[in-house]
């Protein structure tokens, strides 16, 4: 399974940013999507978990209430809508894929996309 991460860019806090996470050419509708974040010198942080039948969904504290997760299976895409841009959101955002149910743990997941910029600033 190859993943795409699109989406990032510059914003300002306050404002909003809708990633995407797709497999092109393929198909990952049996998997489940984790969206992560990473910040240079820290550990990547799980933000939110969507299950392969979009049933289940986790987020991370960080994220309620700020952040979506959801997923169209007839476009083989994830999607992060985030909002409410704080500039400590500012990370590499990488999307990751695992067969079955989610998973809270970045080391579950076996795909990884190549991770997408987002800077928020003050």
């Amino acid at each position: 399974v190859q993943l795409q991460a699109s989406g990032g860019g510059l914003v300002q806090a306050g404002g909003s940013l809708r990633l995407s996470c797709a497999t092109p050419g393929g198909t990952f509708n049996a998997y489940s999507i984790g969206w992560f974040r990473q910040v240079p010198g820290k550990e990547r942080d799980l933000i939110a978990a969507i299950g392969f039948n979009s049933g289940n969904r986790y987020y991370g504290d960080f994220a309620k209430g700020r952040f979506t997760i959801s997923r169209d299976k007839s476009k083989n895409t994830v999607y992060l809508q985030m909002s409410s841009l704080k500039p400590e959101d500012t990370a590499v955002y990488y999307c990751a894929a695992r067969l079955g149910a989610y998973e809270i743990y970045e080391g579950a997941y076996s795909y990884w996309g190549q991770g997408t910029q987002v800077t928020v600033s003050s």
